[in-house]
């Protein structure tokens, strides 16, 4: 039977529940011809905690997982309110499926486009040596402490942001002197209002 791609609407957290879920019973359950691949969409960012970088991996939609199913009965065509015809066996197993919101079931859904399956596989990362997103966003302007490197300790204002990069350039005051530094994202943390005020000699 034909398949196509749906996102299913999960109760939060429970999104590895309902994958784990279906992986195991559509072999248990002779689903295959049914139930395609079952996948939450993850990508890796990267962070800085006290000075420390990590990278994990974060989930690209909380609360939904995409599956491939054979979820609509093409030969039958149309029921009497123009809608089209289920697949009982696939209904039925959706339903007995912990964690899935029911009303997403009775909504009838649409499957997703191909070009809409491409973008958000395309989130997904292709290979352990593909590079971290980082996860903290950072402006032209904002103060942040540097925590690795040989400027580490100073605070200055971001001059330069590279996003694709994931560099920043900071401007930093070394001996009177205003000095441009060039940073990773995960090599500073952003300093709040009030602490950069009292950091700064001139607002003193």
């Amino acid at each position: 039977m034909k398949k196509e791609w749906f996102v299913l609407q999960t109760l939060t957290g429970q999104e590895n529940k309902v994958q784990t879920n279906i992986r195991c019973r559509v072999g248990q359950e002779q689903m295959g011809d049914y139930v395609g691949q079952c996948i939450i969409p993850m990508e890796k960012v990267t962070e800085s905690k006290n000075g420390k970088k990590r990278t994990i991996n974060k989930k690209v939609f909380p609360g939904y997982v995409l599956v491939e199913l054979a979820l609509y009965d093409e030969a039958a065509g149309l029921d009497k309110d123009g809608k089209r015809v289920v697949v009982e066996r696939t209904w039925q197993f959706l339903r007995a499926t912990p964690g899935i919101i029911g009303s997403w079931l009775m909504q009838r859904p649409n499957p997703l486009t191909q070009a809409e399956v491409d973008a958000i596989l395309s989130t997904k990362p292709t290979s352990s040596s593909e590079k971290p997103r980082p996860k903290v966003n950072f402006s032209v302007g904002e103060t942040v402490k540097i925590n690795d490197g040989a400027f580490m300790g100073l605070t200055g204002q971001i001059s330069m942001v590279d996003p694709d990069r994931g560099k920043l350039k900071v401007e930093v005051s070394v001996f009177s002197r205003t000095v441009p530094v060039d940073v990773d994202y995960w090599q500073v943390e952003k300093v709040e209002a009030k602490a950069a005020d009292a950091i700064d000699p001139a607002k003193s």
